[in-house]
């Protein structure tokens, strides 16, 4: 077990690389790894997750297969820009969006924060990368990928969805945990621990201590609820991606947990069905984290995609 000082080192240390350019008419935070002159791995974190989400361990595994990796605060969440002054519609005009259609407005879409990740590679440079998104930010990479095929060798979904209807499924009782108002008496931090907990991998169980200092460690780097109500926004108002994922012809990797309780497996499933030349790789005991006794494995299957050759039928 990590101890806090150890973990609130760690976290410093890892602060100590981060640069920033303007996308999209924002500043970006950034890390990277690596060989300069390596293929890149871009890493796309997920629903309020900052880049320290992506643990340095599976960095250093991935540099160590040969590849510069750059990880990123998308915008609203860690040290890249906040949408300011924007408010989020309600849950309940967004069911009304999801259920039947009716127009909503949000603060910004999904295919913005694509725009924000293509203009992140614009301004370091980058030309083609190899991209690996976790839950929101699977869903980010996919429309990369199906967007702007020129830019995207490989692509890598983790713990995502397509957005069609009733796929990827949040259990009730996270569905409600995520959304429901703080309770009285319990602190933002305990709050979160409870919802991380909510959602861990059973067969990687990790104590309430060392997953209240990982958070403890972010909510000091930085702690913007605003902005995890807008990114939720322009998850729920999202098309389903059904018709642009059959676009995609890139090497696809698609890994799930079997005991995902925020995104069911079934959204690794329907990924799947939507990209017949991915490949799933579901595993069993695996929640909605990145249990560190599997980084390894994640990181080979990413290299096995980035390499691998795909021929499609004419």
């Amino acid at each position: 077990m990590t101890d806090n000082n150890t973990r609130e080192s760690i976290m410093a240390v890892s602060e100590v690389g981060t640069e920033f350019v303007q996308s999209n008419g924002i500043r970006m935070a950034y890390q990277e790894f690596g060989d300069a002159d390596a293929p890149v791995i871009l890493l796309v974190a997920g629903l309020y997750n900052q880049l320290v989400r992506w643990p340095m361990e599976f960095c250093e595994l991935l540099v160590a297969r040969g590849f510069r990796v750059i990880r990123f605060d998308n915008r609203d969440i860690g040290l890249t820009d906040k949408m300011e002054g924007e408010a989020a519609p309600s849950l309940f005009r967004l069911a009304l969006n999801s259920l039947f259609g009716m127009p909503v407005k949000v603060p910004y879409s999904l295919n913005d924060m694509a725009a924000d990740t293509v203009g992140l590679l614009d301004a370091l440079g980058v030309e083609k990368v190899h991209i690996v998104g976790i839950s929101m930010g699977g869903m980010i990479s996919q429309l990369v990928a199906g967007l702007y095929p020129d830019r995207v060798l490989s692509l890598t979904s983790i713990m995502s969805k397509t957005g069609a209807f009733g796929k990827g499924m949040a259990s009730l009782a996270v569905a409600r945990q995520m959304v429901k108002p703080i309770p009285r008496g319990t602190s933002a931090l305990d709050n979160s621990v409870k919802t991380r907990q909510m959602f861990g991998s059973p067969a990687y169980l990790e104590s309430d201590h060392d997953v209240g200092v990982a958070v403890k460690a972010e909510f000091k780097r930085s702690h913007n609820p605003a902005g995890y109500l807008r990114q939720m926004a322009a998850i729920r108002s999202a098309p389903n991606r059904d018709k642009l994922l059959k676009s995609i012809v890139v090497p696809t990797l698609i890994i799930h947990g079997n005991q995902d309780l925020l995104v069911a497996v079934s959204g690794g499933v329907e990924t799947k069905k939507q990209i017949p030349h991915a490949k799933l790789v579901r595993f069993e005991g695996m929640g909605h984290t990145l249990p560190q006794p599997l980084l390894a494995e994640f990181a080979d299957l990413i290299k096995q995609t980035a390499d691998s050759t795909l021929t499609l039928p004419p």
